[in-house]
């Protein structure tokens, strides 16, 4: 029974994780429609500074957690692939070619921790 209460409540996190970070088709100009539409709040029902939605499938962005590679100093998984996302704040930005450092349980993400912009040269 244990078990199967700690699987739940991983789904849970992973559920909540989807709703709150994952959008393949959304544009920055959506940032308040889709916040609102998936009631994406703090715990305390006031509105997030910040909410970073990664534009691709659940299936690719579950991938991190497989194929992506731990990094020590984030103490996150960081993808394998660069994603788009959109960083929504009081208003929306489109950031291309982002990897992006999630924290995972049992191969699934559970938590965004960031974004991470590559500079070349």
């Amino acid at each position: 029974m244990l078990l199967h209460t700690k699987t739940l409540m991983i789904q849970t996190r992973y559920g909540q994780f989807r709703r709150q970070h994952i959008n393949a088709k959304m544009t920055a100009m959506d940032c308040d429609t889709v916040i609102r539409r998936k009631q994406i709040y703090n715990v305390d029902n006031s509105c997030k500074d910040t909410n970073t939605f990664i534009l691709d499938n659940p299936s690719e962005i579950k991938k991190i957690c497989v194929e992506g590679k731990f990094d020590e100093t984030l103490q996150m998984t960081k993808s394998h692939k660069m994603f788009k996302v959109v960083k929504c704040q009081y208003t929306g930005n489109l950031l291309t070619n982002r990897y992006v450092a999630v924290d995972c349980e049992n191969n699934l993400p559970v938590h965004f921790a960031r974004d991470i912009l590559v500079l070349d040269g």
